[in-house]
């Protein structure tokens, strides 16, 4: 059940913060005195080891001080309880802000990240300096219908029958239940929605070197209470965050968003009615990347992020 998680899915004095926040795993790279980027992973229940390990150190080398942490109950902080609620997220992140003395960030939302790091700006709009979306949903429910969408495609194609009843039985569940969404998951993993259709070979090289860290075993932790409890408080499977970007936007917080061609998590509605909120400047689709457009297009997804937030 963990491994169906894998890959899912600021000059203000500082407020008060819970005080264990100090004790998530958090890393830095790069020099403290640069502009500060901070990384919020995907899940819920995963950690920021992907990131951390191929491409922090590269953005920290383009002049960023660069910050990544696993969440509450996630990864090397999964022995922290936690109630797993926005407020509480929001409050670890005030920490990690207040623990490397930043006022201010650009902050990257990966996948599920995106969702916290949009919640965290609509509060906290003068500690975002910039809002980096990468492979992150608007709206769950749409993605959820794109992955269902994608994988009947998939096994239509192999004339996989056997799968393919199983799609039929999904489709007559509760779209907005846990159990429809971890089965959702499950099946796009196996049809390798996750995965870009043509991998280069520095993306090649970027995951060899990768496995060959140490560390590489958090790749295939993902931990199951932040999405039980998260399901439990913030019912996060039927979020929609469109006019949540709305209202950050009119606090002037600046959107941005990098997404992978092969993603199977979005359809091209979704895409473009997020293109159109960000604005097409702000918006690009990476060709040959799917859902970590960092690693499967580390160059350009730096290059990109680089032209977006600027100095």
């Amino acid at each position: 059940m963990k491994k169906i998680l894998v890959l899912l899915f600021t000059l203000l004095p500082f407020v008060a913060f819970s005080q264990d926040s100090a004790s998530l795993y958090s890393k830095t790279f790069g020099d403290s005195h640069k502009p500060a980027v901070i990384f919020l992973h995907g899940g819920p229940g995963y950690n920021c080891a992907g990131f951390e390990l191929a491409t922090a150190q590269k953005l920290a080398d383009k002049g960023y001080y660069v910050i990544v942490f696993d969440q509450r109950g996630c990864g090397r902080s999964n022995k922290m309880p936690g109630k797993f609620t926005m407020d509480e997220d929001i409050n670890d992140l005030k920490g990690i802000y207040a623990k490397y003395g930043i006022s201010t960030a650009t902050l990257i939302g990966h996948s599920w990240g995106g969702t916290l790091a949009i919640r965290f700006a609509e509060k906290n709009p003068p500690m975002v300096k910039n809002l980096v979306m990468v492979s992150s949903p608007l709206s769950y429910q749409m993605t959820l219908t794109a992955i269902l969408h994608h994988c009947k495609d998939f096994y239509t194609q192999k004339n996989d029958t056997a799968n393919l009843k199983y799609i039929a039985m999904l489709e007559k569940m509760d779209t907005a239940s846990l159990e429809y969404s971890l089965y959702l998951f499950y099946h796009a993993m196996h049809c390798n929605l996750y995965r870009p259709k043509n991998t280069t070979e520095e993306c090649k090289a970027i995951y060899q070197s990768v496995l060959s860290n140490p560390d590489a075993k958090m790749l295939m932790q993902s931990d199951y209470p932040p999405v039980q409890g998260f399901y439990k408080n913030e019912h996060y499977t039927t979020l929609n965050l469109f006019n949540d970007i709305e209202a950050c936007k009119k606090e002037g917080v600046k959107f941005f968003g990098i997404y992978g061609s092969d993603d199977g998590l979005f359809d091209m509605l979704q895409l473009n009615n997020l293109k159109t909120l960000v604005g097409e400047k702000n918006f690009i689709i990476v060709p040959d990347a799917s859902h970590n457009v960092f690693i499967d297009q580390r160059a350009v997804f730096l290059d990109t992020l680089t032209k977006y937030i600027g100095e």
